[in-house]
């Protein structure tokens, strides 16, 4: 079987110790770490946001160990400082617009032409990257797997609270990005050439200076070549982390063994995975979502199950069944918006919420 590579990118939280606010410090975090992680560690547009990227890793085991070590990285360089490190898609309580913007002329221009759409955007993500070197059979493979987003959307569903209030959503941080332009589910694309010819018209019509400013929840990267799952909610555990990846990882594979035997699964319209997105953003691993096929609404436990099924045949070839199966934990403990809310209707505190996030990100490191 091809390998499927991985690389995985997570946006953290750096925290106030004591007030446990959002603080916009990244800068020292930054320095401390440039020198040993180099590019493994970056800045993003708010200064309390710090970004860790993994090396291209060969197996998900590989992805675990990587995963950790920067997890450990990021919390020693914050603990140096006084800081504290949480793992969640939008911090409980505090405010965007007391956040500072890192000094960047990109960021500049992003927040000239976006002005408070771009300063608000105070969220956290999990990117994972998984490797596909040719562009024609990636974008395929994509266009299949636009329909499996909400599933994986469900696990990660980790941001119920915005400004001290519960919003009623498991993810709030999707509402939050759906300002932004090219986001959200990409449309159907029958080729690379008219994926190319799509870019080319919005680089040329000063929409974008390159692919990267599209921000879909999927997307063939346009300098890797990986497929890129951008819609989860950053997880509070490692082991959230690489369940996850790992079934992105597996989801892949299978899709591409399916175009190997002239095979394919059904693509669907962006309209009906919306439906299905929105779902997921709302109830989480609770939520009801519809199979196209049958024209109904299922638990998704069931459409887990179904997945699972799927993707069965390549599991063990890829060597993460125990990385797949953590996802029958996932749904027994509930996504991290669950944990998150249990803690709140037990304390009444956001503070107590924040300090259970701190806690769980370090988890089992």
């Amino acid at each position: 079987m091809k390998n499927f590579t991985l690389g995985i990118e997570e946006e953290f939280q750096i925290l106030d110790s004591d007030t446990l606010m959002l603080r916009s410090h990244m800068s020292k975090i930054l320095d401390g770490g440039k020198v040993f992680l180099q590019e493994r560690i970056k800045e993003e547009m708010h200064q309390a946001v710090v970004e860790m990227g993994t090396n291209v890793c060969e197996n998900i085991n590989q992805a675990r160990d990587e995963v950790s070590y920067l997890r450990q990285q990021v919390i020693q360089l914050a603990d140096n400082e006084g800081m504290k490190v949480a793992a969640a898609g939008t911090h409980p309580f505090s405010h965007w617009s007391d956040q500072l913007i890192t000094p960047n002329p990109r960021y500049d221009a992003l927040i000239e032409e976006m002005k408070d759409v771009a300063r608000s955007n105070l969220i956290f993500g999990l990117h994972v990257h998984v490797g596909i070197p040719d562009r024609e059979e990636g974008l395929q493979i994509m266009n299949v797997a636009r329909y499996f987003l909400p599933h994986l959307y469900a696990l990660s569903t980790n941001s119920p609270f915005w400004e001290a209030r519960d919003t009623g959503f498991k993810s709030y941080r999707s509402k939050i990005f759906d300002k932004f332009p090219r986001t959200g589910i990409p449309p159907y694309f029958s080729s690379v050439a008219e994926y190319d010819k799509f870019v080319e018209i919005l680089v040329k019509t000063n929409c974008i200076d390159n692919g990267k400013k599209i921000w879909w929840d999927i997307r063939l990267h346009p300098f890797f070549p990986t497929v890129e799952f951008r819609i989860c909610d950053m997880a509070m555990t490692v082991d959230e982390v690489i369940c996850i990846a790992a079934l992105m990882q597996c989801i892949i594979a299978k899709l591409h063994k399916l175009q190997e035997q002239n095979l394919t699964f059904r693509t669907y319209r962006r309209v009906l995975i919306n439906e299905n997105k929105w779902r997921a953003a709302r109830w989480g691993v609770d939520a009801k979502l519809i199979d196209f096929g049958k024209k109904e609404e299922v638990n998704f436990t069931v459409l887990i199950n179904e997945l699972l099924e799927f993707i069965d045949d390549v599991v063990d070839e890829l060597g993460c069944r125990k990385e797949v199966n953590f996802v029958h934990n996932m749904i027994q403990q509930g996504s991290g918006a669950d944990r998150q809310l249990a803690v709140f209707k037990e304390t009444g505190d956001l503070k107590e919420v924040v300090r259970y996030i701190v806690g769980e990100t370090g988890k089992g490191l």
